[in-house]
């Protein structure tokens, strides 16, 4: 979610130019971020799937990670129910396709229906899903919820920045850390599925 400092109408103004095709005559929004000038190191694609209920956000990410140094196949859903039922491939996530495993998982923490520290506990029930490393990134700096996301085992805690520039090059330099230093596990494949007798996740 967005810091309360930022004007909400400046927000949405910024996200709406955001979507345009950037135009160097533009010069209200001129956006100063540095592009990391990679080539994709092959030609696999890797899922991320970001659970966030901020449209602005989510754009954000979304152009950021255009300009990852993978191919990068971004799903993004709105709130922690629907992140479990797309991991768990229910409802309206049944189709494989639809619902590919992520390589990598990055979370709000605050967020209607089911919020971020429950997510990482219902992880964390799933051997499958325990393996998925993820990523919270959210507004909050109280140390008690950086703390408690450790605690319920994620693997990184990023405040998000106020500046839109902050917040695109954070993006960028995560992605580049996760799938360009680190050896992360393959988790494509793995059917992740839930049944009668054993439920996948508990509230």
């Amino acid at each position: 979610m967005w810091c309360k400092q930022c004007d909400a109408d400046e927000r949405l103004h910024a996200v709406a130019r955001l979507k345009q095709p950037f135009s160097p005559t533009r010069h209200q929004y001129r956006w100063k971020y540095t592009v990391l000038d990679y080539q994709p190191i092959s030609n696999e694609t890797a899922t991320i799937l970001l659970v966030d209920d901020d449209p602005g956000d989510q754009e954000l990410t979304r152009r950021a990670l255009r300009h990852e140094s993978v191919n990068v196949d971004l799903r993004m859903v709105n709130d922690g129910e629907e992140a479990m039922e797309y991991l768990l491939r229910t409802g309206e996530y049944e189709d494989p396709e639809r619902s590919p495993t992520p390589d990598l998982i990055l979370l709000d923490l605050n967020m209607p229906k089911k919020n971020g520290r429950e997510v990482l506990i219902d992880l964390q029930k799933n051997e499958r899903l325990a393996r998925i490393p993820v990523v919270v990134l959210t507004t909050s700096e109280q140390e008690t919820d950086i703390v408690r996301s450790y605690d319920l085992g994620c693997n990184s805690y990023i405040q998000k920045p106020v500046d839109i520039d902050q917040f695109i090059e954070s993006v960028q330099r995560l992605g580049t850390y996760w799938f360009r230093v680190v050896t992360l596990p393959r988790t494509r494949g793995s059917l992740v599925t839930s049944s009668p007798s054993q439920p996948a996740s508990q509230t």
